[in-house]
């Protein structure tokens, strides 16, 4: 019949255990959206997919004009800023919870049934 090898990562066996890793893809689980580096790019990116956030971005761009200024110019930014400062540190937030479960679940020990 057919043979399942079964190598942990553990003590003695460590060492061959990442000669034969090398050759399989993990089974990590990974459930979180960003990166330290790709965070702030993609955050805005998706921030920017909201109506109402592109909206603020177009007064903010508007007021610049000269022709068109109603107000000072800082003034516009604060709402837009403040928005997405606010939900960039949710998403920041929901997102470290879902590595630290990640990470939780990818270092639980489990138990191998064999016959």
């Amino acid at each position: 019949g057919k043979h399942r090898i079964v190598i942990p990562c553990l003590g003695q066996f460590k060492e061959e255990y990442e000669k034969v890793s090398k050759l399989y893809m993990n089974n990590k689980i990974r459930t979180t959206k960003y990166t330290l580096l790709n965070f702030l790019p993609r955050n805005l990116f998706e921030q920017f997919h909201r109506v109402a956030n592109l909206y603020f971005l177009f007064l903010v761009v508007l007021n610049w004009v000269p022709l068109v200024e109603a107000f000072q110019k800082e003034i516009t930014m604060l709402p837009l800023v403040a928005v997405l400062t606010i939900i960039a540190v949710k998403d920041g937030l929901e997102d470290y919870s879902r590595y630290k479960m990640d990470k939780q679940i990818n270092n639980l020990l489990t138990k191998v049934y064999s016959r």
